[in-house]
């Protein structure tokens, strides 16, 4: 299955105690580049969340948001801190005898102090925290694959019918070349005779210039070699990413039908076959555009 590196996935898993939404989203990137958003209580559990995406998503820019709802009455707790309370209770007597007052000190007065009482989060239970999470994090994940995988549909369908056309043009020039080294030699011994009127033309010397032309203009090796890359580009598709991802692959083969159209055009000296090399690039051009997009 051929993959798009664009996608969005959302799920919701929740029980009496809490809630977990987690969504994902992605776009085009060269590498993997996940950016998680969470509440700071979780922060240990980035690894494993880091893990489990991986089985969604080999590449591309990949940003995860994780809410978290909890339901309990137990996920704050006040704390005491004695340390500091008695801090402030030894200054305020020592200000009492510095400057000769009354100590009027009262425990309702000494809790208003900053920190003296503070709120914390309940000790999380891990385990059973993850193992909702995770359950969201796969949901989200097979959704986003779902989205990814289709719109790898819609992208292959294209580039295999930008190939189709793209054969369409090698088959074209490939009849068309031996065609212009005819007309070529044609229109040199048309020229040679008219040159030198009722005089003999030279046929070795007509053979070694028209040798020298195909020559210089044959695109022989390069109609293979992109044939080949057409048809490599093809196999590709067809046999999916398995998981391991075909973007590379078919980026690196882009390239190369680039580099082979690119030649054929600068070797061509016949109006038709440059018509046809310059449809050729364009039409590389859009399915390295598509490469770019699949995973």
């Amino acid at each position: 299955m051929v993959c798009s590196m664009t996608g969005y996935g959302r799920c919701e898993v929740a029980d009496e105690k809490h809630k977990f939404t987690v969504e994902m989203k992605s776009v085009n990137n060269r590498y993997l580049d996940i950016n998680i958003k969470m509440p700071k209580k979780f922060n240990a559990l980035e690894s494993k969340i880091r893990n489990e995406l991986k089985n969604y998503i080999k590449r591309g820019k990949v940003d995860v948001f994780i809410t978290y709802e909890d339901f309990s009455e137990t996920d704050t707790k006040v704390k005491y801190n004695k340390e500091i309370a008695s801090e402030y209770y030894g200054y305020l007597k020592q200000m009492a005898a510095d400057f000769g007052i009354d100590n009027d000190i009262r425990v309702s007065a000494l809790s208003k102090y900053p920190d003296v009482f503070s709120m914390e989060d309940a000790e999380l239970d891990e385990e059973e925290l993850w193992g909702s999470m995770k359950k969201a994090i796969c949901g989200a994940g097979e959704e986003f694959l779902a989205a990814r995988q289709k719109e790898g549909e819609f992208l292959k369908k294209d580039i295999e019918d930008k190939l189709s056309a793209m054969l369409g043009n090698v088959d074209f020039i490939t009849e068309r070349s031996p065609i212009i080294i005819d007309e070529y030699r044609n229109r040199l011994r048309d020229k040679v005779k008219e040159l030198l009127e009722d005089k003999a033309v030279d046929e070795n010397r007509l053979i070694m210039e028209v040798t020298l032309y195909a020559d210089k203009v044959s695109v022989d090796e390069e109609l293979v070699r992109l044939r080949s890359h057409i048809e490599a580009t093809r196999d590709t598709l067809s046999k999916g990413d398995d998981r391991d991802g075909i973007g590379r692959k078919l980026d690196f083969l882009a390239q190369e039908m680039n580099r082979e159209s690119n030649t054929i055009l600068s070797k061509s000296t016949d109006l038709e076959i440059s018509d046809r090399g310059i449809a050729l690039k364009t039409d590389v051009e859009k399915v390295r555009e598509q490469i770019q997009n699949i995973e």
